[in-house]
């Protein structure tokens, strides 16, 4: 295994595989670079002398600003470089790239087919409230529904607890009946909006949560309103209508204040609810071909090895989703922040690129309202494990997005409409993205990591994707797959993304469950452009 590694031909910062000491001597580009200090693994070094001002790169592109001057193999540190950014975008290049070249394979999923033409990797009845004020009435039907449908989920820990309180040592578990419906999963949604924030940040809640019901992983839904919110019920259905005029699937809407009291609410929504749960369990998987996924592509807890090992194979891999027909979504726009350029250069028609860098300028100036900017995205986990600016992380970011032209690009709540890669306005937030993501039709999500995360989400099941073969076998309960041979130089970027896809396909076929699906890990959080009044 090498110790280092110079990803683009034109850098000159190199990365370190593993810690290095003050004094070693490598030699890169037929020169000898010797070492004017320790270097962290992850962390990133000089490869000639630099002055203040200069460019510092990495990927090919300018991910920093050295703001003095730095010796040759001294460490790049948040106090020797400076944030870059893009300015003067050109869309002179916008439109020139050439299609990817479709592979002649036959490959498929076993998934559950919807009436509009779309596949679900799951069948999902969904609950979910309109506003805050539901929020109990869905944890009660939670309760009332999971210990019925997921019993051993629900006494686990339950029957631990009682043990203990009563004193009793024994280990074995109680037997718990069988799922009455298996071919169907009941998930539940609460949040904390749709009522005492601006008219628009609850149309946007609205168009969130129709894209919710519209996923194809969702068979039907019940939806409980209290009757004076912000977000009513008819917003809501018009949201809907936007995202698909001819939208049939069962729904069951359920108002608080015409129904008065809640016991007669709570058993009318669960006699009418297992009605329609009943009916969706009739449906089976079927083979449909690739075409008909469609992958949210999301990166948190990100290390220095996530843009070398797990972005990469991820991008590799949605390559050849994307040549079979099938569709990514790339989001996180904060962490895109620094390779506008590229991204504008890959959009398939001017009027995407336009719109990119709109919305792009438009999220800054809000950010910038607020009293920061992007260069403080990178965590403080971030930073500690080598991604020292924005810029920098962003490369390694967008690499999950592969080298697919981009067919579109939406707007936070925008539901996709063209195959192919696609651009969405979302925060960097993991949950924020990842819900995002989700209720823009996203039937699957890989989400990668360098340091470990649980991120789940409650309709479309989350694939987690280690950059290094440390945090795998150190987090193996909610990692699932692990590219750290490529750090390792033991296996290939082709062969460990064609090992990914296939994952991705099995997972899709319902043939492996995630781990963040067997925790019953389900994060929602809508993301608030606006204020609270």
């Amino acid at each position: 295994m090498s110790k280092i590694i110079k990803i683009h031909s034109s850098d000159n910062l190199i990365v370190a595989l593993e810690n290095l000491n003050k004094g070693e001597v490598f030699e890169i580009d037929g020169q000898k670079i010797t070492l004017s200090e320790d270097i962290q693994q992850k962390h990133k070094f000089s490869i000639k002398p630099l002055k203040k001002g200069d460019p510092l790169l990495m990927y090919g592109v300018k991910v920093g600003v050295a703001n003095q001057n730095i010796l040759q193999g001294a460490a790049l540190t948040t106090q020797n470089m400076d944030n870059a950014f893009n300015e003067n975008i050109s869309f002179e290049n916008t439109g020139k790239l050439t299609p990817l070249k479709a592979e002649k394979k036959d490959q498929y999923f076993m998934g559950y087919p919807r009436k509009d033409g779309s596949v679900g990797t799951q069948n999902v009845w969904l609950f979910f409230p309109l506003v805050f004020c539901e929020n109990r009435n869905i944890e009660l039907l939670k309760t009332v529904f999971e210990r019925e449908f997921y019993p051993e989920k629900m006494e686990e820990h339950q029957h631990f607890l009682r043990s203990l309180i009563q004193g009793k040592t024994e280990k074995q578990k109680p037997s718990y009946p069988a799922n009455p419906f298996p071919n169907v999963e009941i998930r539940f949604i609460t949040h904390h909006s749709g009522c005492g924030e601006t008219r628009s940040d609850s149309t946007v809640l609205g168009k969130l949560l129709a894209g919710y019901v519209n996923n194809p992983n969702v068979a039907g839904a019940t939806v409980l309103s209290l009757g004076c919110q912000n977000l009513q019920v008819d917003l809501f259905l018009e949201q809907l209508k936007i995202i698909n005029e001819d939208f049939d699937k069962p729904l069951l809407i359920f108002d608080q204040q015409k129904v008065g009291k809640q016991e007669n609410l709570i058993q009318n929504i669960i006699q009418e609810s297992l009605v329609e749960i009943k009916k969706i369990n009739g449906i089976s998987r079927q083979k449909a071909p690739l075409s008909k996924l469609s992958v949210g592509l999301e990166c948190g807890g990100s290390d220095g090895f996530s843009g070398i090992s797990a972005n990469p194979t991820l991008g590799a891999a949605m390559d050849k989703l994307v040549a079979q027909g099938g569709s990514a979504i790339l989001s996180e726009f904060p962490e895109l922040r620094g390779v506008e350029q590229e991204l504008v250069n890959r959009c398939t028609n001017v009027e995407s690129a336009k719109k990119f860098i709109s919305l792009m300028e438009a999220y800054e100036s809000k950010v910038i309202a607020a009293g920061t900017d992007f260069s403080t995205n990178p965590s403080p986990g971030n930073i500690k494990d080598g991604l020292i600016t924005d810029a920098m992380k962003s490369a390694g970011a967008a690499k999950k997005g592969g080298s697919a032209p981009i067919v579109d690009v939406l707007d936070y709540g925008e539901f996709i409409k063209n195959e192919g890669l696609n651009l969405l306005c979302t925060p960097g937030n993991d949950v924020e993205s990842t819900t995002a993501m989700a209720g823009s039709g996203a039937n699957l999500i890989i989400f990668t990591t360098g340091l470990g995360t649980p991120t789940g989400n409650p309709i479309t099941p989350v694939i987690k994707v280690a950059s290094n073969t440390e945090v795998y076998l150190k987090m193996k309960d909610i990692i699932d797959f692990n590219t750290g041979p490529i750090i390792e130089g033991t296996q290939s970027l082709e062969e460990i993304s064609d090992e990914l896809l296939s994952y991705i396909i099995k997972v899709a076929s319902g043939e492996i469950i995630p781990k963040a699906t067997q925790n019953r890990q389900f994060d929602f959080l809508p993301w608030k452009r606006d204020i609270s009044l």
